[in-house]
């Protein structure tokens, strides 16, 4: 093996394996375990930061905040039940992970499209003079 052959090797690895982490570990929906540790009174943000018909991920605690409709809002695990990957987008009425492709409802964490088969965890929100916490 010539030294340029095992530098591209070794390059292709080290590439490879934060990509290969982002997806969590290979075996099918991961269930229960996804749901984040929340606190109860965490402040996540202002309530006019959720679209009706939409929502906003909150990626440091893990938590995505939907609006179905107005003046209902709804917390659901930011991670995918297939594979582990957080979720990146909410859109035309699906919480979206784009690492395989999965959509859940924004209603009430439903597999909307697979691969997941299991349903996002419900995260427990109120909304008080304006701003989401967690309850």
């Amino acid at each position: 093996m010539t030294r340029r052959q095992a530098l591209a090797g070794a390059t292709a690895v080290g590439v490879a394996a934060p990509l290969l982490a982002a997806c969590g570990s290979g075996g099918g929906s991961s269930g229960a375990s996804d749901a984040p540790d929340v606190t109860s009174g965490e402040k996540l943000g202002p309530a006019s930061d959720v679209p009706v018909g939409g929502g906003t991920i909150y990626a440091d605690q893990k938590i995505v905040v939907t609006q179905p409709t107005e003046g209902q809002f709804r917390g659901f695990s930011s991670i995918c039940t297939h594979q582990g990957c957080p979720v990146t987008a909410v859109k035309d009425g699906t919480i979206n992970c784009t690492c395989h492709g999965s959509k859940f409802s924004i209603t009430d964490g439903s597999v909307a499209t697979g691969p997941a088969t299991k349903p996002l965890p419900a995260v427990a929100v109120t909304v008080t003079g304006g701003e989401i916490t967690t309850a």
